[in-house]
């Protein structure tokens, strides 16, 4: 259902763009627990999915990191460039050239660049371009032909769009968000932090207070490359839905224990890359188990989990990487154990809670 109302969007939202100067939405990509086929217990019941943007004719995204917080929080601003559309071949009409044509024939055109209408200074606007998009999910409801089925409230939020759908007893809640892919990669920036990251993990982005993180600083999020990696997994393992099982299980059964969702996660993600996947298989259930409590065990012991993604070269060759992603060193999301003593201590306690469970 969520699938078919999205492209539906995406195709009025092309068709709304066309000629226009604003940002031109790709194919939507469903992110989250709910698309990778487990919930943790402490699920929102929020359908998450993102809309990759692409700049509009005449312009070019450039994507700068941050420098500034957490290596495994890293953020990017969106830099907007101007390009020549002369040099590529048009038909019919002459392209209108923000560089080259004066500002008479623009103001004539009623024509403004993204320059003008969505970025801060040069680089691309959160809020702004959350406005922008907000209007145009509204402006586009009654053009889908999924309308007259479902009862909508549209729900404006500041770094995305919710909508709240409902027809008779049932109801969904699907949180729209935006951005722009890192080259030809799996990997985003986003206009806000995915599901995982929002969880109380050493991930999370939002441990920072929200009112410090600049308007252009666009969160990167690897919720996509996340998905890839499951679905890989579910085609090469004997009983394809194991690992999700035991990862239902750390984040439900154990939940309360101190750990978050997204630190059984990013445990299970590496076991998955270390013991061969002959191995899981329904009679050895139990056995993987133990290999994730090993491991976390032994992250805590050294006081260290490295992040699953960013500089890690297990990842199968499917899931495209940046190449400066594929050579950072990978950050230590345990890293505050090391820094915090009394953290510590608790984790280590929560731990040895756990084996008498």
């Amino acid at each position: 259902v969520i699938a078919e109302l999205m492209e539906s969007f995406r195709c009025v939202f092309v068709d709304s763009v066309s000629n226009s100067f604003y940002p031109v939405p790709q194919e939507v990509i469903g992110v989250g627990s709910a698309f990778e086929g487990w919930r943790p217990c402490d699920w929102d019941g929020v359908y998450r999915v993102l809309v990759p943007l692409n700049p509009p004719p005449g312009h070019a995204f450039h994507l700068e990191l941050n420098r500034a917080g957490q290596v495994s929080a890293r953020t990017f601003s969106i830099r907007v460039e101007l390009v020549c559309t002369f040099e590529k071949e048009q038909l019919g009409e002459e392209p209108l050239c923000f560089l080259h044509h004066s500002q008479k024939e623009l103001g004539w055109k009623q024509k403004l660049s993204l320059l003008e209408t969505l970025c801060t200074g040069s680089y691309l606007d959160v809020e702004k371009t959350s406005c922008w998009f907000f209007q145009l999910v509204r402006s586009s409801w009654l053009q889908v032909p999924q309308w007259h089925s479902w009862h909508v409230v549209f729900q404006p939020y500041s770094q995305s769009c919710r909508l709240q759908l409902s027809r008779g007893r049932k109801s969904l809640t699907v949180e729209i968000l935006f951005g722009v892919r890192q080259e030809d990669s799996d990997i985003f920036v986003v206009s806000q932090p995915t599901e995982a990251q929002k969880g109380s993990s050493s991930i999370s982005v939002s441990s920072q207070p929200t009112n410090i993180i600049s308007r252009t600083a666009w969160p990167e999020t690897y919720a996509v490359a996340e998905a890839k990696f499951f679905r890989h997994i579910a085609r090469q393992l004997p009983c394809e839905s194991l690992h999700l099982k035991c990862l239902q299980l750390f984040t439900c059964i154990l939940r309360g224990t101190g750990f978050s969702s997204s630190t059984w996660k990013t445990v299970v993600m590496h076991v998955l890359t270390t013991v061969p996947l002959s191995r899981w298989h329904r009679s050895a259930f139990a056995r993987r188990l133990w290999d994730v409590m090993a491991l976390l065990d032994r992250c805590l012991q050294l006081k260290r989990l490295e992040h699953f993604v960013l500089g890690n070269e297990r990842l199968p060759a499917e899931i495209s990487l940046p190449p400066a992603t594929r050579r950072v060193e990978p950050p230590n999301l345990f890293e505050h154990l090391a820094q915090d003593l009394a953290t510590l201590r608790e984790a280590l306690q929560a731990y040895g809670q756990l084996r008498f469970r």
